[in-house]
């Protein structure tokens, strides 16, 4: 049996084109031919590799939720408490107003968005990507609350959900062009809110 060519590409880095091109105009408004553009390959090299359109979104959102859960991990594990990570993550958010990052919003959020609840398997990719960023907010909250800094009478679960609808809004407002004061006093308003 002849095998075929091995493939002349760098997995992560085309994944990563791919990501970007998802990102950027989301999974119905990127094409097949914007995806071989952005990650440089032929139709055959991306279907030997990754199968098709929707097994690539699924990658692509699967590494990003990834990334992303271990950059908030490590950014709570180096912060000084679970209150502060939480004031730290939404005011370096505000700070991100009418930059390239606050232009294109969240991948996971943005998908969310676009793919609803259709049923499909990449809209329910979305919603498990956002359910796994309001678990982690979940034990966010619940350690504040060990803390004090959080009212241990408040349901943590739906100040996650809180927390999560926050940071989506966030950034919807920042996508849209808000300044970075505008920012700031939504962060505000969210940190009010959690108490």
């Amino acid at each position: 049996m002849r095998l075929g060519r091995p493939l002349q590409h760098e997995p992560e880095e085309t994944l990563k084109a791919a990501m970007h091109a998802f990102w950027r105009s989301g999974y119905h408004h990127t094409s097949l031919r914007d995806l071989l553009d952005a990650m440089q390959l032929s139709r055959s090299s991306l279907y030997q590799a990754y199968g098709n359109k929707e097994a690539l979104f699924l990658l692509a959102l699967y590494r990003y939720r990834e990334q992303l859960l271990n950059k908030l991990s490590a950014m709570l594990a180096q912060d000084t408490s679970a209150w502060s990570f939480i004031e730290n993550l939404l005011e370096h958010t505000a700070k991100q107003a009418q930059s390239e990052q606050a232009t294109l919003g969240c991948f996971i959020f943005n998908s969310a968005t676009e793919l609803g609840s259709s049923g499909t398997a990449v809209a329910d990719a979305a919603m498990q990507s956002v359910q796994s960023i309001a678990q982690f907010f979940a034990t966010v909250i619940e350690q504040a609350q060990q803390e004090g800094a959080v009212s241990p009478e408040r349901d943590a679960q739906s100040l996650a959900y809180f927390l999560t609808l926050s940071m989506s809004g966030l950034r919807m407002l920042l996508k849209s062009g808000a300044s970075q004061r505008q920012a700031q006093q939504q962060v505000e308003h969210i940190l009010r809110g959690l108490r």
